[in-house]
């Protein structure tokens, strides 16, 4: 068994990474708009920019991406998600550190399907910096109270 196997995958799913969204990051196609969000939440916390670049909609794709090394992309919130045979849309909520700064990322982002698989397109990028306090639920969503657990 080979350690992909084994970790479970950071998009939330609660699915072994081999079984989840290392096949989409190899080249798989996403089933749905919702499965390529998950894939590339994961694929931000791997730093897998190529498949960052390459889900990326043509029309809207950046010349360049660069990913901050420091950020850590700690879990992701599925709000809603819905897809019909040309278009989708995915509203979700990601949590992230940056040093010792906790930040939330809400973004209801849209997607095309073209060509057999589905492409991120845009989205409402909204940041905000998040400020727990010790007896608060710990952003990273392991259940356990901020100061037990990333404080």
């Amino acid at each position: 068994m080979t350690a992909a196997s084994s970790i479970i995958c950071s998009c939330g799913s609660s699915k072994c990474y081999s079984d989840c969204c290392q096949p989409l990051h190899k080249g798989q196609p996403a089933a749905n708009a919702e499965n390529l969000m998950r894939s590339r939440f994961s694929a931000f916390s791997l730093g897998l920019k190529d498949y960052l670049v390459t889900s990326w909609h043509i029309s809207t794709r950046p010349e360049q991406l660069e990913l901050d090394q420091t950020t850590q992309w700690k879990r992701l919130e599925i709000i809603s998600a819905n897809n019909d045979a040309e278009k989708g849309q995915v509203h979700f909520k990601a949590y992230y550190q940056e040093q010792d700064e906790w930040h939330l990322l809400e973004e209801t982002s849209s997607f095309l399907f073209e060509q057999g698989h589905w492409f991120y397109h845009s989205g409402n990028y909204q940041p905000q910096i998040l400020k727990p306090q010790r007896n608060d639920s710990c952003p990273c969503g392991s259940g356990k109270k901020f100061k037990k657990c990333c404080l």
